[in-house]
């Protein structure tokens, strides 16, 4: 079980103070890649040693990828590369038709927890669900929601993950997320983790979901006064972006003030890695791997 760094310690260690709202020149070893970047077409063994080979100091990998091998020799591998594991992506919807499936889904989160605690992930990324095939209550998958992540809080503390809610861009409200904004994920984690008493509850910022929100900067502020921000993932979004999934921009592409963001953040007391997570299946996802991370690090140091 690995020991968890609440939001209060981060904010009076030095070695954080000195990570505040400093320029990313130069320093890949604060931001990390997410595999999803890359497009999941090589083994995990390989891209690991791709993305510590490019100098990053922190890589996110996905259950499928470390599923389909030996999550112990991925282990071992990683942190052989002095990697820090920024998330662990992602969780099983929540939301069932039938309680057996509910069932069955909090289940699979607590195994992919284990998971997470063997790879010493910082978090577990919770994208919570939308609402089950053929439903129209809304309300009823958010309960559900509810009571899976209090459920899975449990086992975060006893494993040492603490989940990251990650609000989706509501447009994800009936397949994939009927959690939407940070505000919305915030009231969530102070009704079950009130005043953040077990420090395993918080949030993931992916601001391809949230730039929109016109109560974007206060929200990650409270986020922050709550000591709740977990994760902060950038890509940006475009303007002529035509598959609302697959079609992410590399930061500096699109239409987000990521830099702006990013003060945000870090004003708040986030000092931990700035994690690139784009999905591009028409572009990025075509080019060579290598090509990708020399992208990701040139636009981290100079749009980020």
């Amino acid at each position: 079980m690995r020991t968890v760094t609440s939001g209060r310690e981060r904010l009076s260690n030095p070695k954080y103070e000195r990570a505040f709202m400093e320029t990313l020149q130069g320093r890949l070893d604060r931001c990390s890649i997410n595999t999803a970047t890359l497009g999941h077409r090589e083994p995990l063994s390989v891209t690991i040693d791709r993305i510590a080979k490019a100098g990053f100091g922190g890589i996110a990998p996905w259950r499928h990828e470390v599923e389909a091998g030996d999550v112990r020799q991925m282990a071992k591998q990683i942190r052989a590369h002095g990697l820090t594991v920024t998330g662990y992506c992602r969780s099983t919807y929540l939301p069932a038709a039938t309680r057996g499936e509910f069932e069955a889904n909090i289940a699979s989160n607590k195994a992919a927890l284990h998971d997470a605690a063997e790879l010493n992930a910082r978090c577990f990324v919770m994208v919570v669900g939308g609402m089950p095939e053929g439903s129209r209550d809304i309300c009823a998958a958010r309960a559900q929601v509810s009571e899976g992540v209090a459920e899975l809080l449990d086992t975060a503390k006893q494993v040492g993950v603490p989940l990251a809610l990650e609000p989706l861009h509501p447009m994800y409200a009936a397949d994939r997320s009927v959690l939407n904004t940070i505000a919305q994920a915030l009231d969530l984690c102070e009704r079950i983790d009130p005043k953040g008493a077990s420090e395993a509850l918080g949030i993931a910022i992916d601001i391809y979901h949230c730039w929109w929100d016109p109560d974007l900067f206060q929200s990650i502020q409270s986020a922050g006064m709550a000591h709740r921000i977990l994760a902060f993932h950038v890509s940006d979004w475009l303007r002529d972006t035509d598959d609302m999934l697959l079609d992410r921009g590399m930061m500096g592409d699109g239409v987000v003030d990521l830099r702006a963001l990013r003060r945000c953040v870090e004003s708040s007391g986030y000092a931990e890695h700035v994690e690139v997570e784009v999905f591009s299946a028409k572009n990025w996802w075509r080019r060579d791997p290598d090509e990708i991370l020399l992208a990701c690090a040139e636009r981290l140091q100079v749009v980020c």
